[in-house]
């Protein structure tokens, strides 16, 4: 049932939940247009990615409606109901962490995956995916600062890790993903341009790269003055999570 998430709600706060994403959407949209405008890029070529984890169906549609047409998941478990429920021309991307068990799932479901870290794993949704739909578009997941707490591989290893990644006809790698630590607005930009530099570097022997995920609700604008194609929004949508 499409409205099963929202069965435990009282009604006067669904219709607050909606109301605030269709205003948060609309006005985030026209921040990223200025954005995009102060630092000479052009809007279409930044990707706007909902970062839709733990929220209801009918706050994915309402955002859907105010112009976000691409969905990131980070549980696939949660993904399935959604993409099974919301229209079909939405384009969703795993940004989670990718259990072994779980990737052929992943593979069928996703149009992007942008946490490949592990050969094995890159290996199984490679295996897993149906011809009739094409290759899956991946990035490969970056630890600029070598944290503990995070995912991703440390930035010296992505030209072998990418090299190994082209004997997998099923995957397009179109680029690298990251999420730096949280510094002050310009130090956030070196870490940013450390990337794109990077990828740049790689673009001499992988023509098709074309993809920096990079920026979230607090640091999009620092990504896209360093050149992010895609950036990851949650909160500056759907507000803080309950």
């Amino acid at each position: 049932m499409v409205l099963e998430f929202l069965e435990l709600m009282p009604r006067s706060q669904c219709k607050r939940t909606v109301k605030n994403v269709i205003e948060n959407t609309e006005k985030f949209l026209e921040l990223k247009q200025k954005t995009c405008n102060e630092f000479g890029r052009k809007n279409s070529e930044v990707i706007t990615v909902g970062a839709s984890k733990a929220q209801n169906i009918k706050s994915i549609q309402q955002a859907f409606e105010g112009g976000i047409k691409n969905f990131g998941e980070n549980y696939l478990q949660e993904a399935e109901e959604k993409i099974e429920h919301l229209p079909s021309d939405i384009t969703w991307h795993f940004i989670g962490s990718i259990q072994s068990r779980k990737s052929k799932k992943i593979a069928r479901l996703f149009n992007w995956v942008h946490t490949i870290e592990r050969i094995e794993v890159a290996e199984l949704l490679n295996n897993a995916r149906p011809k009739e739909l094409g290759q899956l578009n991946v990035c490969i997941q970056i630890n600029l600062d070598s944290e503990k707490s995070k995912s991703g591989i440390r930035i010296e290893e992505v030209d072998h890790f990418i090299w190994e990644l082209q004997r997998m006809k099923n995957l397009k790698v179109r680029g690298l993903m990251s999420i730096p630590k949280p510094k002050e607005k310009e130090m956030q930009r070196q870490s940013f341009k450390k990337l794109k530099n990077k990828l740049n570097e790689l673009k001499k022997n992988y023509n098709d790269l074309d993809t920096l995920s990079m920026g979230m609700s607090a640091d999009y604008q620092e990504a896209i003055a360093e050149g992010s194609t895609i950036i990851r929004i949650g909160t500056n949508i759907f507000g803080q999570r309950q």
